[in-house]
């Protein structure tokens, strides 16, 4: 049974749940029909921290953050969370005793034993990258005054190319948003410990944007994470022939990524309700083929994913007023979620058991589940977790003991030793796939 503390929080969280999705349930035709649509919601927040471009003091953890908004036509919204590149920059190749990698939590160093860090575990020294230069920065982009790669860092030992998490907050489908604070916080820890660049996805929320709008932002992003590559690669094609880099294309390459990020080892990570649109866009990114390439999708991460179906499981008939997301809410979101007249627990955005869902399931990457103990809906993940692994898919479930729906991303428990276990939990699992090739982990 959680704190005492916890259980008041879970009683005024569904109190402002079912208020918030009650208001939305009222009838508001014109709100509805915005095909821009809305991916976040003022109201249900605290104030959002802002993005931080820098490795300034402002951000202690040593992760810089962005805020981009890819298609002028919706609201979908991204955040890029980068870890310091020139974290090991001045750090020389380690002896032979300190190459052995090792998955388990360590202290932070002492004073003048950075090459001992923890993160260093996640970087590979002894790996060639030989990245071209980017453009040198305009007048504007001086002015801009956040992380900026640059001709003379393309050349350093601190151009690493990084894994690509792709991450979806939860709420219901209803709230939440990327950049708000608990959602900023988690990423922050998940760039930081996996030593990889997050995207934080704000998809369309309902009513406004009902079913399949979130699950199309979803695949969308892999396509822009793709077309960036691209474009950068042609950039570095074009400046090899000594003609320059080709002024639109540059124009629309985002520095970040295209300097840092390796869409070859991408990861989708989805967080109760994200959890949802990262199996579709696991499963769409199946079907699409080399159509993503450079992207790969290399393994996926569903926390307490938001399943259901329409025959109750023992979890659901046993939790179903547990903590925070009881079955009720859950119910009206899913309600606000699907189009109308095609509610259905059984729908192939609910249910991931449905028969004629999607291709085959021999064919999903790699699959982490993380479940908690009084979740009603974790017999459902656990199952789908099941029926991976009967088709030898890696599918490993992680249960926490006396751990509620979204207890390691949820603002009120993002501090607890739980909510830490299982971040780092899920980075030493997520390193077995975004690893280079002959630093692979054993978990």
């Amino acid at each position: 049974m959680p704190p005492v503390a916890v259980q008041l929080h879970s009683l005024l969280f569904k109190l402002l749940l079912r208020r918030r999705l009650s208001s939305l349930s009222a009838p508001a035709p014109a709100s509805t029909a915005a095909p821009f649509g809305v991916s976040s919601r003022p109201a249900d927040q605290r104030p959002s921290p802002p993005s931080n471009p820098s490795f300034s003091p402002a951000s202690p953890d040593g992760v810089a953050t962005k805020d981009l908004h890819p298609d002028p036509l919706s609201s979908l919204h991204l955040r890029l969370f980068l870890p310091n590149p020139n974290h090991h920059a001045a750090a020389t190749s380690p002896a032979p005793h300190s190459l052995r990698r090792n998955s388990f939590p360590q202290r932070d160093p002492a004073p003048g034993q950075d090459h001992l860090s923890r993160r260093a575990s996640a970087s590979f020294h002894a790996v060639g990258v030989s990245p071209a230069p980017t453009p040198a920065p305009s007048a504007a982009l001086r002015d801009y005054g956040g992380y900026l790669p640059t001709a003379s860092a393309a050349r350093s030992a601190a151009r690493r190319r990084l894994p690509v998490i792709v991450q979806f907050h939860g709420g219901a489908f209803v709230t939440g948003a990327a950049d708000s604070a608990a959602n900023d916080a988690f990423c922050r820890r998940v760039a930081r410990l996996c030593d990889a660049i997050v995207v934080a996805v704000g998809y369309r929320l309902a009513p406004e944007s009902r079913y399949p709008e979130a699950f199309e932002d979803g695949v969308a992003v892999l396509r822009w994470i793709a077309k960036q590559a691209n474009l950068a690669a042609c950039g570095r094609t074009m400046m090899g022939k000594g003609t320059g880099a080709d002024s639109f294309g540059a124009s629309m390459v985002e520095p970040w990524l295209a300097a840092h990020a390796d869409p070859s080892r991408c990861v989708l990570l989805g967080v109760s309700c994200g959890a949802n649109i990262a199996d579709y866009v696991a499963r769409k990114a199946v079907e699409a083929g080399k159509l993503l390439d450079p992207v790969r999708v290399v393994a996926q991460v569903l926390m307490y994913p938001f399943f259901m179906g329409s025959a109750p499981t023992r979890s659901e008939l046993k939790l179903a007023n547990s903590y925070f997301y009881d079955k009720a809410s859950c119910l009206l979101a899913w309600k606000l979620f699907l189009p109308e007249g095609e509610f259905s627990l059984d729908h192939p955005a609910a249910n991931p058991l449905v028969p004629g869902r999607g291709p085959p399931l021999k064919l999903m990457p790699p699959t982490l589940t993380v479940v908690a103990e009084l979740d009603w809906m974790k017999d459902r993940a656990i199952a789908y977790s099941e029926e991976l692994r009967k088709v030898n898919v890696d599918a490993p479930v992680l249960e926490y003991k006396d751990a509620v729906h979204e207890f390691a991303t949820l603002d009120v428990l993002l501090k607890t030793p739980q909510a830490q276990a299982c971040a780092e939990d899920i980075a030493i699992w997520i390193k077995k796939y975004i690893s280079l090739r002959g630093h692979e982990l054993s978990y």
